[in-house]
């Protein structure tokens, strides 16, 4: 069984003593970053832009990333804390950077790793900068890497130029839970930082946990972020007792996540026509910080012998389903172009644009227009431009792995419980276990409710 959790954090802004966040910038300064000039002068640019938006006592680093890696700034050292003193040291070296060797993603993340591993700041950053491709992954693999970094920091990554990966950053970002973008104009670049800094200044909670809680008979497969990008999310195990499976969440702000939760469950035995509890899902905090949570919400099922109602499919799965297709569409188009099978890219794109526009996808729509001209979008028709770069593909894939709310929770048709309040959890007064606060009777113990609290 698929159920879309929305998360909400309002009320964040108040951060706690000191400065919530350490800041590493990463320019790739490899020798195509000055092909041409004005490219490795925009990354200067927006670095800079980015370093004089941090507030004073904000630990930050720059790393200038090729085949190794190296501290532009401090030159050596921890981290310093910005003043306007040591970022006017710190834009001085930016602009003394130049561009020679080669590219090596890995070896970047590491030294940031190890970089924010020396800091107290609870919510640590890096915000990574290519024009390129991953060619010296031999130097330090990008895997392990990864699996290193996984829950260390968030990282958002940039394109730039004609030649980066996006598979290669969605790599990236989706592992260490942050997003990537890229700009066809060099110039946009300052301004794009700019937004992404002033954005990250008002992220307050370091981590959120989702905590699941299977009823008897019920596992969970997996948890995944959906909105607003689509983000991996490993669980850090079974946990004893009550065998819930927990997935960490981090840097947030007054903001709003959905996520997509994948259940098992053996209908066999099953009551039929009735609500049965498959799991309960909460959210905590993992440092015993202070917030309002809300109470456990109970996830059910009703299982049903009527053919019409057990082929519905629910709204927001349905639109986040069709939003994941279009993120295989895209790459399928791209994938067949790259091998010289122009019919076929033609193909999944005439896919990817009736899918964007059945889910009102208007940002991928635009980024498809640059690749096919459309001739009737809810149908897929559409012809390969003769004009597109391979760039182009790239920014797709980006734009496509950005999704849109879908259906609102709050409207017509949203599950309620007494009183038109969302339905939630109350301890059943016989084993004391959390059931949906509706259910006539508990799913764990069997004992039926004459009233409820």
């Amino acid at each position: 069984m698929h159920a879309i959790l929305t998360v909400r954090v309002d009320g964040a802004g108040g951060a706690g003593p000191g400065p919530a966040l350490a800041e590493v910038l990463v320019i790739d300064c490899s020798s195509s970053m000055d092909r041409p000039e004005e490219k490795f002068r925009a990354a200067k640019n927006a670095a800079v832009a980015a370093l004089r938006m941090l507030p004073d006592g904000t630990p930050f680093a720059v790393v200038q990333g090729t085949h190794t890696a190296e501290t532009a700034y401090p030159a050596t050292g921890p981290m310093p804390r910005a003043t306007a003193a040591l970022r006017s040291d710190a834009e001085r070296a930016v602009h003394r950077l130049l561009a020679a060797g080669g590219t090596s993603v890995g070896t970047w993340l590491d030294l940031c790793r190890r970089l924010l591993a020396a800091q107290s700041a609870p919510i640590g950053h890096v915000l990574l900068l290519t024009d390129g491709r991953n060619e010296h992954d031999d130097q330090l693999p990008l895997a392990g890497v990864l699996d290193v970094c996984d829950g260390q920091f968030v990282c958002d990554a940039w394109g730039i130029g004609d030649g980066w990966d996006a598979q290669e950053l969605l790599r990236v970002t989706s592992r260490l839970h942050g997003s990537a973008d890229a700009v066809r104009a060099e110039s946009d670049l300052p301004g794009e930082y700019q937004k992404l800094i002033r954005g990250l200044l008002t992220k307050a909670v370091p981590e959120l946990v989702i905590r699941v809680v299977p009823s008897p008979g019920s596992t969970v497969r997996y948890l995944k972020q959906v909105y607003p990008t689509e983000t991996r999310l490993t669980g850090t195990g079974v946990a004893p007792g009550d065998g819930a499976s927990e997935f960490v969440t981090r840097a947030w702000g007054d903001e709003t996540r959905r996520y997509q939760l994948c259940l098992s469950t053996d209908p066999a035995g099953r009551p039929r026509r009735e609500d049965l509890q498959l799991a309960v899902v909460g959210v905590d905090l993992p440092d015993g910080g202070e917030a309002l949570l809300p109470p456990p919400q109970p996830c059910v099922v009703h299982w049903t012998d009527d053919p019409v109602l057990s082929q519905r499919t629910d709204d927001q799965v349905l639109h986040f389903r069709l939003y994941q297709e279009l993120g295989r569409a895209v790459a399928g188009a791209s994938d067949a172009y790259r091998h010289d099978d122009p019919d076929l890219a033609e193909r999944h794109l005439g896919r990817a644009v009736a899918l964007a526009h059945s889910v009102g996808a208007r940002q991928q729509l635009a980024q498809l227009e640059r690749l096919v001209e459309i001739h009737d979008a809810a149908a897929g028709r559409v012809r390969l431009r003769p004009d597109l770069l391979p760039v182009d593909f790239q920014h797709l894939i980006t734009a496509s792995s950005r999704s849109t709310y879908g259906p609102e929770l709050d409207g017509p048709g949203a599950a309620t419980g007494p009183g038109g309040q969302p339905d939630a959890t109350a301890p059943c007064p016989a084993c004391g276990e959390q059931t949906p606060a509706s259910a006539k009777f508990c799913p764990l113990c069997g004992h039926r409710f004459e009233a409820r609290p």
